[in-house]
């Protein structure tokens, strides 16, 4: 059998241990003017992007990303929101033909809108938008009403049905909030 001669420098890590000492310690990598002017250039140009990215989430109202972007694009944004919701409003026509049977669906429009709670219906009474034949309608029917355009204007307002049949297929994902309490019903 023949024995390994025991030499400190046969194993090449404890080589490169001796050149680091001989050296004057660790090794430094090559960087030099070039390469620093590079690395930061593509700093700068990512911290650029980052910021045009970001810049560009939810300030234009085409790009509605928030609750806080409907709430304050509402028509009459105080009343709405302490007295009913903000919503988004499709309007849309359906065309049902028999004789063959087809749907036709018009491009629906997207607009801003408040739903009041049952409870609040005196402020468009008060204001001489609906009168009373409407309300004891609307009443009757469990409904409420929402509106699209300021009141001091010329708002359309419907008499409106919360629809809880289709439910909101988000809240029973995972990590959803859960189901929402009675006081949110108008």
């Amino acid at each position: 059998m023949a024995r390994k001669p025991s030499s400190r420098y046969s194993d090449p890590r404890s080589y490169d241990a001796y050149n680091r000492e001989r050296e004057g310690g660790a090794k430094r990598p090559n960087l030099n003017y070039g390469s620093l002017a590079l690395f930061g250039g593509v700093f700068i140009l990512g911290v650029g992007v980052g910021i045009g990215f970001s810049s560009t989430a939810s300030f234009s109202p085409e790009n509605v990303a928030s609750r806080e972007v409907i709430d304050r694009s509402a028509p009459n944004t105080e009343l709405c929101v302490q007295f009913g919701a903000s919503a988004i409003v499709t309007d849309m026509r359906v065309f049902i033909t028999l004789n063959p049977f087809n749907v036709y669906v018009t491009q629906p429009i997207m607009q801003p809108g408040c739903v009041l709670r049952r409870s609040n219906w005196t402020i468009l009474e008060q204001k001489k938008l609906i009168d009373g034949q409407q309300v004891n309608d609307c009443r009757n029917r469990m409904n409420t009403f929402g509106f699209t355009g300021p009141l001091e204007g010329q708002p359309k307002i419907d008499c409106i049905y919360q629809n809880e049949a289709a439910g909101n297929l988000f809240v029973n994902q995972p990590g959803a909030v859960g189901p929402r309490p009675d006081t949110d019903k108008f």
